[in-house]
């Protein structure tokens, strides 16, 4: 499996892509495989503030739920919103599609995730 190398991952599956002053997050390929379908992607809330491990919202498919984490100190700025009416997106291109962004409190804690292979590692680890 191929990863894009433009972001950063963490072990519960996010991954993490600086655009401009904020992450856009949204989850692996890997995790949308394991839930299957999905038919809700929510419970974001704008202006939270939140730090690293927190959740952040919760993303359901017709198998299981499951919470999506904070991978930095910060605010949520934004939530996708065409999630509302199509989760599936995230099916179909799981590294295309961010489910939230966030202004991190400190930047350069991005460099403390997962590069791709670091996160490849921690997925065949189980």
């Amino acid at each position: 499996m191929s990863l894009p190398d433009d972001r950063k991952y963490t072990s519960t599956h996010e991954w993490v892509k600086p655009e401009g002053d904020v992450f856009l997050v949204g989850i692996t390929d890997t995790a949308q495989d394991q839930l299957g379908d999905l038919v809700f992607v929510g419970d974001v809330v704008p202006g939270a503030r939140l730090g690293a491990g927190d959740t952040a919202g919760v993303v359901e498919s017709v198998k299981a739920a499951s919470d999506i984490y904070a991978p930095v100190d910060g605010e949520i700025v934004a939530f996708n919103e065409a999630l509302n009416d199509q989760p599936n997106l995230i099916n179909e291109a799981a590294f295309d599609t961010w489910i939230f962004k966030i202004r991190p409190n400190d930047p350069s804690k991005l460099d403390g995730l997962l590069d791709g292979a670091g996160y490849l590692a921690s997925v065949d680890a189980g």
